[in-house]
């Protein structure tokens, strides 16, 4: 197998040849501890995402990914280290990341029809009119592909359905970074391919505004078809283990990028980490 090059050694990442290099969000030795006696979740975890980066965070069952982006969005506070956004520490949910979770049935209204699961987060926007409102509703609702569906209920959609209720309801706030809480684990695998696909149309629709897109995941096969770069965990305590920048063109093809030399390197080398990893935790 060909070694893929670290991040300090691939071309384009080097800060001094980046024309802005200021990341968009920094994350800065976070550690996680939910009991004053208790063992760490994570402990020195450090990474950085520029503004329109597509970046996932892979690692072993139960390392602490989903306890790590809820630490990012502020729902949940970090033991040591901090959170930057736009370099101003994050310390509560800021109107600029929006979360997308896994369940999506408990994360939609079941009273609520497409159009008003979609719209709800816009209920208190004063800045926004009536119109303004309606005009996001309906851009977010096509964006997902479920334009004539405004007026059904989660339960007249399938899964696959309802889970771009809940992409659209994060697209209509219009967040600077949308955070995705394994999204598609509880889908099937065309629905899932789909989805994925999704997902890079949203941000090359979106690309004008430089939506940013952190993904954590549990499948290291959507980790390398979606991302710019994977940050790879290791074991509790995690923390970053390889940073790994994915060197696949876009527009990307589920069949033909799969196949391609560069993607089974990346997918290798990923596996290699999290299986040394795991071996680790177990000995």
């Amino acid at each position: 197998m060909t070694t893929l090059p670290s991040t300090a050694e691939h071309p384009g990442t080097d800060p001094a040849a980046d024309p802005d290099p200021t990341p968009l969000l920094r994350i800065d030795g976070l550690a996680k501890q939910y009991r004053a006696d208790g063992p760490f979740v994570s402990r020195d975890l450090s990474f950085e995402v520029r503004s329109g980066e597509f970046v996932a965070i892979v690692g072993p069952s139960g390392c602490g990914k989903s306890t790590l982006l809820r630490m990012i969005c502020g729902l949940l506070d970090p033991t040591e280290g901090t959170v930057l956004l736009d370099g101003t520490a994050v310390t509560g949910p800021p109107p600029e990341m929006a979360l997308v979770f896994q369940d999506y049935t408990r994360s939609l209204f079941p009273w609520l029809t497409v159009a008003g699961n979609v719209g709800f987060p816009l209920k208190r926007r004063s800045d926004l009119s009536a119109a303004d409102k309606e005009a996001r509703i309906a851009e977010a609702i096509t964006a997902v592909g479920l334009a004539g569906f405004e007026a059904y209920h989660p339960y007249q959609l399938s899964g696959g359905m309802q889970q771009r209720v809940a992409i659209a309801r994060a697209l209509a706030f219009r967040p600077r970074i949308l955070l995705l809480d394994e999204p598609f684990a509880s889908v099937d695998a065309l629905t899932k391919e789909n989805l994925e696909d999704l997902l890079l149309t949203i941000q090359q629709r979106y690309a004008d505004e430089g939506i940013t897109m952190l993904l954590v995941t549990h499948d290291i096969d959507e980790a390398v078809y979606l991302a710019d770069r994977v940050e790879v965990l290791g074991p509790p305590p995690c923390r970053v283990v390889e940073e790994l920048p994915i060197d696949l063109p876009r527009p990307r093809h589920q069949i033909r990028t799969r196949g391609e030399q560069a993607f089974l390197e990346a997918r290798a080398l990923i596996h290699e980490r999290v299986g040394l990893n795991k071996q680790r935790a177990d000995s």
